[in-house]
């Protein structure tokens, strides 16, 4: 009667403990040392079986930092109303955000362009990393008109929300006027934030915000992790 490989047994007593809820998404996995000595096995066995794992989709591995439960990718609407808070929180997930950045300097062309703006305006650039449940699932970068929001980055430290923040100056309700998708690879930095390895695949979102006159407030790009989320088009 043919045996089990041993890497075989040890993937399946991995994911059995996986699927009972002893790792839970996001939670870092033994290292491959220890796995060889609880399993009696040499660090070559282990990584076959975690390799296996991998190739399931049940884990992920991150060069030099070890292996991961994969995470239930986060629904992520991209309709007439994109808000982070919302979205995330109605997925079943907790968001947070960690600011990265923010600097109030001229207008690139591209965001004189999307913002309607003239040579030489400035904007406030605001950049982060949007979380769920602590896992950091997309990189962004908001730019907005600085002249037309002279306080945005005191109201956003207060409230931590961009719909809080332009409400808070006189912006009532804002719409996205358009939304590009593109499929990336992650380069080194973004992989180094999103905790993913260097060239993974990610997708990026260019999108346009305008208030209830159709004037531009925001002009926003995010770069989401591709694996930790499932963007869905519709009109909300």
């Amino acid at each position: 009667m043919a045996r089990t490989p041993i890497w075989k047994s040890i993937a399946a007593t991995l994911s059995g403990e996986i699927g009972e809820g002893l790792y839970l998404p996001g939670d870092k996995l033994p290292t491959e040392a220890q796995l060889a000595s609880r399993f009696g096995v040499n660090r070559h066995t282990v990584r076959h079986a975690l390799s296996d794992l991998v190739e399931q989709g049940i884990v992920h591995t991150r060069r030099g930092a070890g292996a991961f439960v994969a995470q239930r990718p986060t629904d992520y609407p991209i309709g007439k109303r994109v808000r982070f808070h919302q979205n995330v929180a109605a997925a079943g997930r907790t968001p947070t955000k960690q600011v990265l950045s923010f600097e109030t300097r001229l207008a690139s062309p591209a965001e004189r362009v999307a913002l309607a703006l003239e040579e030489g305006d400035q904007v406030h650039a605001y950049e982060g990393l949007s979380l769920a449940d602590g896992q950091p699932i997309a990189l962004f970068q908001s730019v907005f008109p600085a002249a037309r929001f002279p306080d945005l980055r005191d109201t956003l430290q207060v409230s931590g929300s961009v719909t809080a923040a332009l409400q808070a100056a006189g912006v009532t309700d804002y719409t996205r006027a358009s939304t590009r998708l593109t499929a990336k690879t992650a380069t080194a930095t973004q992989a180094l934030h999103l905790r993913i390895a260097e060239g993974a695949p990610i997708l990026r979102s260019v999108g346009i915000n305008v208030d209830v006159n159709g004037t531009p407030v925001e002009y926003g790009r995010s770069w989401f992790a591709g694996d930790r989320v499932t963007l869905t088009l519709g009109e909300g």
